[in-house]
């Protein structure tokens, strides 16, 4: 192979590792940019750098918090909670939604019950989780349950509602049975739509276990944020709210990636 034929793959992968480095430096254009204003805004004086200390003291604190241990005891401890929550919630709202959305007698008999409890917040129901469960990890996954079955199981009942009747009809046309046509038809149209109420769920699985956490618990990421805040570390306390803030941006990432991987059809006839 002669030096012209090498250079040209070569020349392909250079233009290629830089379309892949533009992109993601494109994409983070704005995290950058946030980050540069909350270094910058302290230090020259437009905010109090007691209660908004630069970026860079935020980023000692965090090592300093991961270096001793704090941060990982917390994140674990938080991870359990939350993982323990959303996946009792997809392994309860995923089959109920396809019930409800497939039989009606089904969504009859439960719509009343399902119209009362969705309105209620799960975060204005805390009391009564700790008052019936205790203070112990009962209750903080128990809330995270409650509060990431709604999402969950109100996006499955639409996706099962909504799939195109065309496809029913030529289903129904090939005589499948109730259960090929639930497994072939149902199931694929409405898996997309699954995936968005299993993201949502995972945002407030997160979301709700850190406000819970701030009442009476001993470890977590949301008792690590408030003790940090009552102490007034406050480099500290956001060293905190970013690591919340990270784990949310992986774990919905890890979602879009499962969702791909079960969705692949849409891409193959796109």
């Amino acid at each position: 192979m002669s030096t012209v034929e090498l250079a040209i793959p070569l020349a392909r992968r250079a233009t290629l590792g830089l379309g892949f480095l533009r992109k993601i430096l494109y994409r983070s254009a704005a995290i950058i940019a946030l980050l540069a204003v909350w270094e910058a805004a302290p230090r020259l004086g437009l905010v109090d750098s007691t209660f908004l200390p630069p970026f860079s003291e935020v980023m000692v604190a965090w090592w300093q918090l991961l270096a001793d241990g704090q941060l990982l005891d917390n994140t674990v401890a938080s991870l359990g909670r939350s993982l323990t929550g959303f996946g009792l919630a997809v392994a309860v709202a995923v089959p109920l939604g396809l019930l409800i959305g497939w039989y009606r007698p089904v969504a009859e008999l439960l719509g009343p019950l399902l119209e009362v409890f969705r309105n209620t917040a799960a975060l204005a129901l805390l009391p009564v989780f700790v008052l019936l469960l205790g203070i112990g990890e009962t209750s903080k996954v128990s809330i995270v349950l409650y509060a990431c079955v709604w999402p969950i199981l109100l996006n499955t009942i639409s996706a099962v509602r909504t799939v195109d009747p065309t496809l029913l009809k030529l289903a129904r046309s090939l005589d499948l049975s109730p259960l090929r046509l639930f497994q072939k038809v149902i199931l694929p149209a409405a898996a997309p739509t699954v995936f968005t109420g299993i993201r949502l769920a995972g945002a407030v699985s997160i979301l709700v276990l850190v406000a819970a956490e701030m009442v009476g618990a001993k470890a977590g990421l949301g008792y690590l944020v408030n003790a940090a805040q009552f102490n007034f570390a406050i480099p500290q306390m956001y060293a905190g709210i970013v690591t919340i803030s990270v784990i949310g941006v992986v774990f919905n990432q890890l979602l879009v990636a499962l969702e791909r991987r079960f969705t692949s059809w849409r891409r193959e006839k796109s």
